[in-house]
């Protein structure tokens, strides 16, 4: 495939209203380096489950579908991780594995779906401290795990964002209408004032969208995660990297009613 010619970002259609910038985290803001995660099949062989592991299917497809809501099992840690394994489980049960090793795969597969080595891309930093000089709140709303704020401090985030709003903990992932009201809420901002960063056309562009808020479509010229880039459409633009986003936001805000909630 040829490359992507360049092209100019459009700004919001109303740039100087823009109080609060918000990432999404994998794929826009860190990406996954080596050591990789533990192949699943290769768990399978090792525990004598060739054929069950070969009707897994693909590891990084086995986890909840985007658009997923489940706000009763995310009342607290226990209950959302209770559930996540239940989800394995059952997969698990499809593919034929025997009731006697299902809980010790399980807990193995659970181990390995998150044993993720991250780091940040090179242009979040100096992005985040512009933006951050220029009086904008900040935000990371992600389809994650109960551990983002702790996954933030571990490739050195931690007190670089106001507002931190994962998906399992606010009880639906992107782009379910549940998890953009709870990021407003915490921001205590109108959606037109809040511009959304990420690198998933439907997550990061269209449920913004549809929830009120501009949004920008990052495409990395090494993306974290391979998609399509799909026509613009109104309220959206599309940068390459970061440091594109700049152009797109108000040099100089004033303080505004938005914060952490």
């Amino acid at each position: 495939m040829p490359p992507v010619p360049p092209e100019s970002p459009v700004p919001p259609e109303s740039p100087s209203e823009i109080r609060a910038v918000v990432f999404d985290f994998y794929g826009t803001l860190a990406r996954m380096v080596e050591p990789l995660p533990p192949d699943h099949r290769a768990i399978f062989d090792r525990r004598g489950l060739a054929a069950q592991g070969a009707r897994w299917g693909d590891q990084w497809a086995v986890g909840p579908a985007e658009g997923a809501e489940h706000a009763a099992h995310s009342v607290s840690e226990i209950d959302y991780h209770r559930w996540e394994l239940g989800r394995l489980r059952r997969r698990a049960v499809d593919c034929g594995v025997p009731e006697d090793e299902l809980d010790g795969l399980v807990e193995e597969i659970d181990r390995a779906m998150k044993a993720l080595r991250l780091e940040l891309f090179e242009d979040v930093h100096p992005v985040l401290g512009e933006l951050r000089a220029r009086g904008l709140l900040l935000g990371v709303c992600s389809n994650w795990f109960w551990n983002l704020e702790d996954c933030l401090a571990d490739v050195g985030l931690d007190g670089s964002v106001d507002v931190v709003v994962g998906s399992a903990r606010a009880g639906a992932r992107k782009p379910h209408p549940l998890i953009y009201r709870t990021l407003l809420e915490r921001c205590r901002l109108p959606a037109r004032q809040v511009l959304f960063v990420g690198d998933m056309w439907a997550p990061d562009v269209l449920g913004p969208l549809t929830a009120g808020m501009p949004s920008v479509h990052l495409c990395r010229p090494d993306p974290a995660v391979l998609g399509a880039e799909p026509p613009l459409v109104e309220g959206a633009a599309r940068i390459r990297g970061l440091s594109e986003l700049l152009s797109l936001v108000p040099s100089g805000v004033r303080a505004g009613p938005g914060g952490c909630g």
